[in-house]
């Protein structure tokens, strides 16, 4: 274990607040790295996704890098513009 994880690892045991943060913020960060990783796998730039979505290149950049409250309507059209379908799963 890096001293990264260990440190984050111990301070979520000691600091309930802290812990609940970083988690529902990895979540956010998490959606905004898939939604770019499956760009970038269809070949897309963030302009050329813009294009597709009828939106500006900043529009895709602050979804791809703040992906909190973004809506279920965004992420299925962005799946779509990608040739790909939203599935989601409560786990």
């Amino acid at each position: 274990m890096s001293d990264l994880k260990r440190y984050i690892a111990e301070r979520k045991k000691r600091d309930k607040p802290f812990a609940q943060g970083y988690d529902e913020g990895y979540e956010q960060f998490k959606v905004g790295v898939m939604l770019r990783q499956a760009r970038e796998a269809a070949g897309l730039t963030q302009e050329e996704l813009a294009r597709r979505l009828k939106t500006k290149k900043t529009a895709i950049s602050r979804i791809e890098n703040h992906a909190e409250d973004i809506k279920l309507s965004t992420l299925e059209r962005v799946a779509s513009a990608l040739g790909k379908r939203l599935e989601i799963r409560i786990a």
